[in-house]
């Protein structure tokens, strides 16, 4: 009977004029910024220093034009800003949107279904107003009773608000949001927010999924069940979310109020998703990676983007890599030597807030190529994040990844002062891509192979090959099916690309 129900409601309201148009007001209502000067600085220059501040930490991640949603974290920047930032990172500036859908949980009230905000016309931050689109909030409304409005919802929730600030900075120009609260444990509802959602759910729009993950238990737990969470999210099922979330639950890890304060938007967002929609984890911390903060009770953060299936994003980067030999990148042991002081001074630097400035920058370092950076504490890896960006130049990336390896893996703690003279810096920069068409041109223990296939990808170093004892055909078929998730065979119809690796 549901099918019928569905068709018959779509008819009525097609047949029922709905009156989505108020008059024209006098004043607007414009709903304050009321987490100014607590989640977020409240001055405006502050603000926009501590947000591109945070944005340049990612400036190594290609910005996208196929990004249909990001999950972000919604604390106070100190806590969860660089993880919010690595999903912002992404917005392509260029890039238009018709409208932004924001959703998150209610901290403050029960609600029983969602609340969509077609009250204010404007949200206020200390950087500008941003519109609010009323007229597709109240189709949303018109379309289910499982949306309505409720003023409760909105005038001091926070999981919205703190989002506003990054938009305008990333993408200056920030269309009409739809504000949109979610609360309630009847997932009958949430598919019917997710069915009233989905015709939105298309490149004309963004939408932006607020949340947290597991409050309050210790470092180590929250690693761990936030990793488990992590999972089930990327495998796009429902149900293996649903199951992770029970037993987390029952997993009795001291302290564990929730895995995902934002869970029931999540799930909404997940159920507009189908096979076709690549899942991309960004960035992993929680409060106990902030200076000085407790690790017996905190707060985990995550950053995911959705990619549509049929765009492609507008830094390719196995498209735009110069189609060169790569026989002609080399290092001189003097430039080596500086790679490896701009690493050591990038993480020194962090630990004072001080700004390093490289020095003998020479053309190769200049050179637009990807690297690697691993930090190696008494013979075990203590850190590693790299990036095969191919429109940042060389010295810039290793600066980057240095501080990504030693504060942001998140397989490790974050790097402590007292440990920086324990540590030894491995770097592997990575020759310029270029396309192949056949095994023939791979050379094993010479190359590193990248395979993509639409929005899948993987790579395997070519270090990799020095420690096991595989052929040519295993090597491209491991990498193949265990890191880019096209199966054994699935290059066999991908896009190869080789690089050489220089390792010191």
């Amino acid at each position: 009977m549901k099918p019928i129900f569905i068709t018959l409601l779509t008819l009525l309201t097609t047949m029922i004029p709905i009156n989505t148009t108020d008059p024209p007001r006098h004043h607007p209502k414009v709903r304050p910024a009321t987490q100014a000067g607590s989640f977020y600085d409240s001055d405006p220059k502050r603000l926009t220093h501590d947000v591109d501040s945070l944005l340049a930490r990612h400036t190594g991640t290609p910005a996208r034009n196929d990004i249909a949603a990001l999950i972000v974290p919604h604390a106070g920047y100190y806590f969860s800003g660089n993880v919010a930032a690595a999903a912002y990172a992404l917005l392509d500036p260029s890039h238009t949107y018709k409208r932004v859908f924001l959703i998150g949980p209610s901290h403050y009230e029960w609600l029983e279904g969602a609340s969509v905000n077609t009250e204010n016309d404007f949200y206020s931050t200390p950087l500008g107003q941003v519109p609010v689109d009323r007229e597709a909030g109240k189709r949303l409304i018109a379309a289910d009773s499982v949306f309505f409005y409720r003023a409760e919802a909105h005038d001091r929730e926070h999981c919205l608000e703190v989002q506003l600030p990054f938009l305008q900075r990333r993408l200056g120009h920030v269309p009409p949001i739809v504000p949109v609260i979610v609360n309630t444990n009847d997932y009958s509802h949430l598919r019917r927010m997710a069915d009233a959602l989905r015709p939105y759910f298309n490149s004309d729009n963004l939408f932006i999924i607020s949340s947290d993950f597991s409050h309050y238990p210790s470092y180590d737990d929250a690693k761990e069940v936030d990793g488990k969470t992590r999972q089930a999210i990327e495998s796009g099922d429902v149900a293996q979310l649903l199951a992770t979330l029970d037993s987390n639950a029952r997993s009795k890890k001291r302290n564990l109020a929730t895995s995902a304060c934002g869970e029931q938007a999540i799930i909404t967002l997940m159920l507009m998703l189908d096979k076709q929609h690549d899942i991309q984890h960004l960035l992993y911390q929680n409060s106990g990676d902030a200076p000085s903060h407790d690790h017996s009770r905190v707060v985990g953060y995550h950053a995911f983007a959705i990619h549509h299936p049929a765009v492609k994003g507008s830094q390719d980067q196995a498209e735009n890599a110069a189609p060169e030999d790569t026989t002609t990148f080399i290092l001189t042991d003097a430039e080596k030597a500086t790679l490896k002081e701009i690493a050591l001074g990038s993480i020194r630097t962090a630990f004072d807030s001080t700004t390093y400035t490289p020095r003998n920058l020479t053309p190769t370092l200049r050179r637009h190529c990807g690297a690697f950076v691993s930090l190696m504490k008494h013979g075990s890896l203590r850190g590693c994040i790299g990036t095969f960006t191919q429109d940042t130049p060389l010295y810039e990336v290793v600066h980057e990844m240095a501080r990504g390896a030693a504060f942001e893996d998140p397989r490790f703690r974050s790097l402590r002062k007292d440990e920086l003279s324990d540590i030894e810096i491995e770097i592997s920069v990575l020759t310029p891509m270029r396309r192949i068409h056949s095994l023939d041109e791979f050379q094993l223990h010479r190359h590193g192979i990248y395979i993509r296939k639409g929005y899948r990808s993987g790579t395997f170093l070519p270090q990799v090959a020095d420690e096991v004892n595989w052929t040519k055909e295993e090597f491209v078929g491991h990498c193949s099916q265990d890191k880019a998730g096209l199966g054994w065979n699935g290059w066999r119809d991908a896009e190869l690309y080789v690089y050489e690796a220089i390792v010191f």
